[in-house]
């Protein structure tokens, strides 16, 4: 037995010293604020003392090893502590607001919506609007997934739908630098900061399905007006406390889809953990099970009746485009 303790132990030695010498490599390349070549030497450095204390974990030194890891895995984490999120930047132009909302009565004002005219993705007319909207007249919850990268990952996009037609698109985004890119592995690195986009669906939604090209899958939600009004109140709250106090977003823990859990659970607590929140490109699943989409088909059947990338292509970015998108896209019984 206590040949096999100790072996047990070493075994979570050696595992704890390679996760955390993984973490601080990727930390010092993607952060230290250096060019390629020290950037390099110091974070192989740390890839190297990592070796030698795994190597010094099978000797007499295991002791001395380990301290001498612990204390440079303490500087990494002390310096990574000092790390804030940027409130200014020279943001890519469709990040480069942050709406925030105000209420007063039913009425919901909302500044720096986003409603872009997209040619190509990089090619857009700029405009932010404020508009305004009666909570009383909130009607429906509309989920798009946009898949960008095969059927694990995807985009998702809550859309609030009014009485008159006028339809209020939520994402939860990169707020990437002017040049810069999205990198799933860069991004759990404070690389990025965080932005929530509110945006007319032509905008938010078309430059997905007519702009890029992606697969974008339409569900209609099962949830009742108040249930509406009480997420968006929340998107709305998570927004201004966003343009007060910036964050970064991380590809892993805070993203599209964990944002949006977190609004819902503040709210609604029976909301249970699932591994498809991280691999969101099955969350329609998680959604039928949870019973907010149509029941009465399967979600196969939900998918291939909400794959609105060819109509939008077909009909274009045009006025009708939320109304358009909608046809035949089922939604739950009441």
């Amino acid at each position: 037995m206590s040949k096999f303790f100790k072996t047990a132990v070493l075994a979570a030695a050696v595992l704890a010293v390679a996760l955390a010498t993984a973490w601080a490599v990727l930390a010092l390349w993607y952060r230290l604020p250096f060019a390629t070549l020290p950037r390099a030497a110091l974070s192989g450095g740390f890839a190297l003392l990592g070796v030698a204390v795994t190597a010094g974990l099978f000797r007499s030194h295991a002791l001395r090893a380990l301290t001498t890891f612990t204390l440079a895995l303490a500087a990494v984490i002390l310096w990574w502590s000092t790390l804030t999120p940027p409130e200014d930047g020279t943001w890519s132009p469709d990040v480069a607001r942050q709406v925030t909302g105000e209420v007063q009565g039913d009425i919901l004002t909302l500044t720096d919506v986003r409603n872009f005219t997209w040619e190509t993705p990089d090619d857009y007319k700029v405009n932010w609007e404020t508009r305004s909207y009666d909570l009383t007249a909130l009607q429906t919850v509309d989920l798009f997934m946009s898949y960008w990268a095969g059927p694990q990952m995807a985009h998702m996009i809550v859309s609030f739908g009014f009485e008159d037609g006028e339809q209020i698109a939520w994402s939860v985004e990169v707020r990437r630098q002017e040049g810069g890119g999205f990198s799933p592995v860069a991004d759990m690195f404070k690389s990025n900061t965080l932005v929530m986009i509110a945006a007319d669906e032509r905008d938010l939604v078309g430059t997905r399905t007519n702009a890029r090209g992606e697969d974008v899958q339409l569900f209609r939600i099962g949830v009742s007006p108040d249930t509406g009004r009480a997420l968006l109140l929340r998107y709305v709250a998570a927004a201004n406390s966003l343009a007060a106090r910036p964050q970064w977003y991380n590809s892993l823990t805070t993203n599209c889809t964990t944002v949006v859990m977190a609004l819902i659970r503040t709210f609604a607590a029976e909301v249970p953990l699932d591994w498809r929140v991280l691999a969101n490109g099955y969350l329609p699943e998680y959604a039928w099970e949870q019973g907010v989409l149509d029941q009465t088909r399967s979600v196969e059947e939900l998918r291939a009746l909400g794959s609105i990338t060819p109509i939008a292509q077909a009909h274009g970015l045009t006025p009708d485009y939320s109304a358009v998108i909608r046809e035949g896209v089922p939604s739950p019984a009441p």
